[in-house]
């Protein structure tokens, strides 16, 4: 990381970028905070993302990283749910050479969804599935748990509930965006809402409300295979259509 920030202060041309697991952030946060603070567009590919590591366990498991890139100032943080939105953060990646962008990437595979965009992706956050009318709850989903969302909102429209899905691929691009188009995308006077993401919740608060609820990570993970961890800490259709139903009711 410290190299990077060096080839990035030669203003060379050059696009320095790195890649390890995500957990091991901490290992650079000095140098990552230095290329926020001063300006530098180094890229930053931060692999196997949550508690879908699996076997290496707990010291692997990178339950608090996001939120805490996600509050250090300058930083882009994407957290793509597929192949188009990795595209698109890429993308953006390459093109804010004034500061750093964090590219959190799952170890798992993940479809890819119909109405992802790579344009899209420049919005922070934008609405993937929608309802006719004024929608009774909102998902918001990032990474591997927002295919969670399109497959409970699919099982809950067929129930004639009014539910939309919010991609969140970058919280810092959404937050820039005007008060109308978020307005627009996360409407104030809907108040049920649920974040699902493999993380610590700290920071989604803002858009869960109190009225909301969240299906993350409020403590370190486990050892044990990456499918067994999303099971045992509730990152599954039937937990979150249970927490749905919760607030439905």
């Amino acid at each position: 990381a410290a190299i990077m920030n060096g080839i990035a202060y030669h203003k060379s041309g050059l696009i320095p970028y790195g890649g390890t697991f995500l957990v091991f952030a901490d290992y650079m946060r000095g140098s990552m905070r230095l290329s926020a603070l001063s300006e530098l567009g180094v890229i930053y590919v931060l692999t196997h993302d949550s508690i879908g590591v699996g076997e290496d366990g707990p010291t692997h498991q990178p339950i608090e990283t996001i939120p805490s890139l996600r509050a250090m100032p300058n930083m882009l943080v994407f957290r793509p749910g597929d192949g188009n939105e990795t595209s698109g953060s890429y993308k953006l990646a390459i093109q804010n050479r004034n500061r750093p962008s964090a590219l959190c990437l799952s170890r798992q595979g993940m479809p890819n969804q119909k109405n992802s965009s790579i344009e899209k992706v420049a919005l922070g956050g934008y609405i993937l599935e929608d309802c006719e009318g004024t929608p009774e709850l909102i998902f918001i989903g990032t990474g591997s748990e927002l295919n969670l969302c399109v497959l409970a909102a699919k099982e809950l429209t067929a129930k004639g509930k009014q539910i939309r899905v919010v991609s969140m691929p970058c919280v810092e691009l959404f937050e820039e965006q005007s008060s109308s188009y978020k307005e627009s995308v996360l409407p104030s006077n809907v108040r049920k809402r649920i974040v699902v993401e493999a993380a610590e919740t700290f920071g989604w608060h803002k858009y869960i409300g109190l009225d909301g609820d969240s299906i993350t990570m409020n403590g370190f993970g486990a050892s044990a295979p990456g499918g067994v961890c999303m099971d045992k800490f509730g990152f599954t259709v039937d937990n979150v259509l249970s927490k749905a139903s919760k607030l439905l009711s």
